[in-house]
């Protein structure tokens, strides 16, 4: 990992969004668009960027890819962490996006019933 691609990664708001849905759980891109309420252009975007940056980790499973931290990355540069567990939810955006995934998972909703229509 390279501290300036890190530090230019993380200074970005829907990057941010982006890690704090992610700091328990991963989840597939569908997931990550509607809990953000943005779209898949953008969010692959934001992913790539992250994952260019060794922040994110991903694989596939059939048709859906499925993003997590990357916890090398974070071990190499702990305030990472930090950053998206004693910060984020500071503020309300942050906490607002949590809440989604929250009630998303509550729903027991997934990407396939995405596909299906079942969205909020």
């Amino acid at each position: 990992m390279d501290l300036i691609k890190v530090m230019k990664v993380l200074a970005d708001e829907t990057r941010m969004r982006i890690l704090n849905i992610l700091k328990d759980e991963e989840l597939c891109v569908c997931e990550i668009e509607i809990i953000l309420d943005i779209s898949q252009s953008n969010a692959s975007r934001h992913l790539n960027r992250l994952m260019n940056a060794k922040v994110l980790d991903n694989y596939k499973d059939g048709n859906y890819v499925y993003y997590k931290i990357n916890e090398k990355g974070v071990e190499e540069y702990p305030f990472i962490r930090e950053i998206i567990e004693k910060h984020t939810m500071k503020d309300e955006i942050y906490k607002k996006d949590y809440g989604r995934l929250k009630e998303f998972r509550k729903r027991g909703l997934t990407c396939n019933s995405i596909e299906e229509g079942e969205i909020f």
